[in-house]
């Protein structure tokens, strides 16, 4: 009786009268052939995606700047006297001035807002409140307002008496104290805030621990709190300085001779208005990259302990290529 749920090919030979050769009956060639096939898989052809938008985008920024640089060559700019004034004596004394008071307002800045920042994280409900009105108001007014303040002064009070000091208002205002004292003040409300953020990201349980160990609240501030908290401040803080290094072109209005007065001076007995403008930007540009190299090493400095492996440098990625461009292929 024949088996139902036989289901060999009736032209196919069974498999127990497979010809002979190989194992499973196959002779050696094919046999080969698939081995060779296994060994050595096709290789899948990975293609990209085109992103026309890029391409067109790209098209569009490169057509857009390279109309800016011809609208540029084609006006009444005479290059000659950019060139002529980048480097004269009035330029770099303005941008000396510049540089040396938009460090000391920082340093004013940085110090008013530690204090103002523990006067603000504290239990003492008056100083809590002294700092917020102080940061209230120097952050809720104009900068240039704040100048013009400080600058008129001496309508208010004509004499300045404070015991063992007295001279009329008028000497003791110079620009350069009203413009110390217009950017380091208001500078000081913002770094507060930074550095209120920074301390309260410190978690409390190092303060607990340190004042476990019999140390003080001032000592805990110092050596606990604010070494931790200046991995959040340090960058802030940067862009605040750079930001600050901008700003003091306001001080021109209280008569204090920076880069920009020093090149609005120059233009406006030269005639150069433009071109002395471009060379102000030219410096501020300058300076500002300067600062953020800076800026990148302190920041580099502080985030050693959060980080297991520090990003290479620029000079270092640059060193880096260098060398695999240079070491033979296949090593």
């Amino acid at each position: 009786m024949t088996d139902k749920f036989d289901k060999t090919p009736a032209d196919e030979p069974p498999a127990d009268k497979q010809p002979a050769g190989s194992p499973e009956g196959k002779d050696d060639s094919a046999v080969s052939k698939e081995a060779a096939v296994a060994a050595h898989p096709e290789q899948i052809k990975a293609i990209p995606v085109r992103h026309y938008g890029r391409y067109v985008s790209g098209v569009v920024v490169l057509a857009l700047l390279g109309w800016l640089g011809f609208a540029f060559s084609q006006g009444d700019i005479r290059w000659a006297t950019i060139s002529e004034y980048l480097f004269d004596s009035r330029i770099l004394e303005g941008a000396l001035n510049t540089i040396i008071i938009s460090v000391l307002s920082m340093i004013i800045g940085l110090v008013l807002g530690i204090v103002f920042a523990v006067m603000r994280l504290s239990k003492n409900p008056v100083t809590g409140a002294v700092s917020w009105l102080y940061i209230w108001f120097f952050r809720g007014t104009p900068v240039y307002v704040q100048l013009l303040l400080w600058f008129n002064l001496a309508l208010i009070f004509p004499i300045l008496n404070i015991g063992f000091y007295k001279d009329e208002m008028v000497d003791v205002m110079t620009p350069f104290l009203v413009a110390l004292l217009g950017l380091g003040l208001n500078e000081g409300a913002y770094m507060a805030e930074i550095v209120r953020a920074g301390i309260q990201s410190v978690d409390e349980g190092q303060s607990e621990a340190s004042h476990a160990l019999g140390m003080s609240n001032g000592k805990t501030m110092r050596r606990v709190v604010l070494p931790q908290a200046m991995r959040v401040i340090v960058p802030p803080t940067g862009n605040e300085f750079i930001n600050l290094l901008k700003t003091s072109s306001l001080v021109s209005a209280v008569q204090y001779t920076d880069l920009l007065r020093a090149a609005t001076n120059i233009g406006s007995t030269s005639f150069a208005i433009m071109e002395m403008l471009i060379v102000a930007s030219i410096w501020y540009l300058a300076l500002t990259s300067v600062f953020s190299v800076g800026q990148y090493y302190v920041e580099r400095y502080y985030a050693r302990g959060s980080l297991r492996q520090l990003p290479p440098t620029p000079w270092q990625r640059i060193k880096a290529n260098v060398l695999s461009l240079q070491s033979p292929r296949g090593v």
